[in-house]
C-alpha cells in the first residue's frame, strides 16, 4: 500500500521482563514456541502491504537485529522501501530534541523520502491481529486528524494498569486520554495520522522542548485535533511484565486463544530449517505447544517448548516455558518455570516456582 508507511517505536517500552530482558529488548523476547514479540506487529504491517517500515530502537537491540536480518521473512527486503532498522544516531551538535523525538528529528530523511502520505505507528507490547488496511480506510472515512486503536476489556488484569485508556463518544470520537485503571477501553499503542501533520507536530514539539511525540503532540492537545477511535475486537494480550508474559504464554494452550491469534492471520518469523520434533517411546506430551527440532523422551504437560529443546527420559516439565536449545537431563523436574535459551539442567534437579510468580532461569545458565 503506497499510501501508508509504518513506524515501530520501541523507545518508550521499558524492559520489565527481568532476566528475559537483561541482554535483549522486550521486542526480541521469544513468545509462543517459535516467535518473538516483534513478529506480531511486523506481520500486521506485512499483511497491510506497507511501502516501508521504520524500526526505532535505543538499547539492547543486537538480538533484535540478528532476528530481523534484512526483513526477508516478512517480505520486506525490497529494492524500494522495505524494513529500515534505525538505531540511535545522536551526532547532530545542534539537536535539542529529547525522548523519541530524537529519533524522528535525526531520521527526517526517512519520512521525507517516502512517497506514503500517511503513517501508522505501533509498539510491540500489545499482541493482536489488527487489520491495518481496515484501520486506514476507517481513518479516511472519518476524515480524522488522528485515528487511535483501542479494545474494550471485559475483565481487566494487572498488566492493563500501565496502559493508556480512551473515552469515546457516540460518534466514535476520542474525548479523553488518561491512565484511569478501571476504565475498560485500553489503547493498543497504534495510531494513524497524515505524514504532513506528523512532521509539522515534530517540529513544533522540538521547538517547545517536548520529549515524547504521542504524549506531547496528541494526548496534551486532544481538543485541538479530530481524533477518531477504531474499536478492535480480536485476540489481544499485553506483555509488559514477567507475570503477564508467563500467563499469556500458557493462555495460548487454550484452543480459542491459539486460533484467535493464528488461524485467520498468519504470523511470520525468522525462517529456521530444522527437522520435525522426535517423540521417543518414553515420551508423554499433553496440552502443550512444541516447536520443531526438539527431542522429547520425558513428560511435558501444559507447557510451551521452543525449537531445539531436549527433554531426556524421566524428566518432567509442567506449566512451564522452555526456550530454544535448552537441555533437561534425566529425571529432572520443572514446574512453573520460565527457562531462557541455552540452559542446561542437570540430572535429578527439581525446580518449582509459584504459578503467580514463576521461577526464571537466565540465558545460558548451567544448573
Amino acid at each position: 500500500m503506497k499510501e501508508l508507511m509504518g513506524v515501530i517505536n520501541l523507545d518508550h517500552e521499558l524492559d520489565n521482563l527481568n532476566e528475559l530482558t537483561y541482554f535483549r529488548c522486550g521486542a526480541a523476547v521469544p513468545f509462543a514456541s517459535r516467535y518473538r514479540l516483534i513478529d506480531f506487529v511486523l506481520s500486521n504491517m506485512m499483511r497491510a502491504e506497507l511501502e516501508s517500515v521504520g524500526l526505532f530502537v535505543r538499547r539492547k537491540y543486537r538480538s533484535l537485529m540478528d532476528h530481523l536480518g534484512d526483513g526477508k521473512s516478512w517480505d520486506m527486503n525490497r529494492k524500494h522501501g522495505g524494513l529500515f532498522i534505525l538505531p540511535p544516531d545522536w551526532n547532530d551538535p545542534t539537536d535539542t530534541s529529547l525522548g523519541d523525538l530524537q529519533h524522528y528529528h535525526n531520521n527526517l530523511d526517512f519520512f521525507k523520502r517516502a512517497s506514503a502520505k500517511y503513517i501508522v505507528f505501533s509498539g510491540s507490547q500489545h499482541i493482536n491481529t489488527v487489520d491495518l488496511q481496515e484501520v486506514y480506510q476507517y481513518h479516511l472515512e472519518q476524515g480524522a486528524d488522528v485515528t487511535m486503536v483501542y479494545k474494550q476489556i471485559d475483565q481487566l488484569q494487572p498488566e492493563h494498569d500501565p496502559c493508556l485508556r480512551v473515552e469515546v463518544d457516540e460518534d466514535n470520537r476520542v474525548t479523553n486520554i488518561h491512565h484511569e485503571k478501571h476504565h475498560p477501553n485500553v489503547y493498543l499503542d497504534i495510531f494513524i495520522m497524515e505524514k504532513k501533520l506528523f512532521l509539522e507536530q515534530v517540529e513544533h514539539c522540538i521547538a517547545h522542548g517536548e520529549s515524547y511525540f504521542f504524549r506531547d503532540a496528541i494526548q496534551k492537545n486532544r481538543h485541538k485535533f479530530k481524533i477518531a477511535a477504531y474499536e478492535y475486537t480480536g485476540y489481544h494480550s499485553v506483555i509488559n511484565s514477567l507475570e503477564s508474559y508467563y500467563k499469556n504464554s500458557l493462555e495460548l494452550l487454550k484452543q480459542e486463544n491459539y486460533f484467535g491469534l493464528f488461524k485467520e492471520s498468519p504470523v511470520q518469523t525468522k525462517i529456521k530449517y530444522e527437522a520435525p520434533t522426535r517423540y521417543l517411546d518414553s515420551a508423554s506430551v499433553s496440552n502443550s505447544l512444541v516447536a520443531n527440532g526438539c527431542i522429547i523422551a520425558g513428560t511435558v504437560e501444559n507447557s510451551v517448548i521452543f525449537r531445539g529443546v531436549q527433554v531426556r527420559k524421566g524428566a518432567k516439565i509442567i506449566n512451564s516455558v522452555i526456550m530454544q536449545k535448552c537441555v533437561i537431563e534425566e529425571n529432572a523436574v520443572i514446574e512453573n518455570v520460565i527457562m531462557d535459551k541455552d540452559v542446561h539442567l542437570s540430572k535429578e534437579r527439581i525446580l518449582v516456582g509459584d504459578s503467580r510468580r514463576p521461577f526464571v532461569i537466565a540465558k545460558s545458565s548451567k544448573i
